[in-house]
C-alpha cells in the first residue's frame, strides 16, 4: 500500500488504498483511512453550506 494515499470508492462505498478502483469512481486522495471514511459526510456538509450561502445571496 502507498502511504498517504487513501480513497473512498463510490462504487463499493468503502475506503481503498491507492491500488483500487479507477479514480473516476473514487473521491480523494486523502492522507488517512479515517479522512477517506469521512468523505461523503464532508461532501454533504459542504453542499449544505453552499446551498445556505446561495439562499443568503437571494
Amino acid at each position: 500500500m502507498s502511504e498517504g494515499q487513501w480513497w473512498f470508492c463510490l462504487k463499493h462505498m468503502r475506503v481503498e488504498p491507492d491500488q483500487g478502483c479507477p479514480n473516476k469512481d473514487r473521491m480523494g486522495p486523502y492522507a488517512s483511512q479515517e479522512e477517506a471514511a469521512g468523505a461523503l459526510q464532508r461532501a454533504a456538509d459542504r453542499n449544505k453550506a453552499w446551498d445556505e450561502a446561495e439562499q443568503d445571496d437571494d
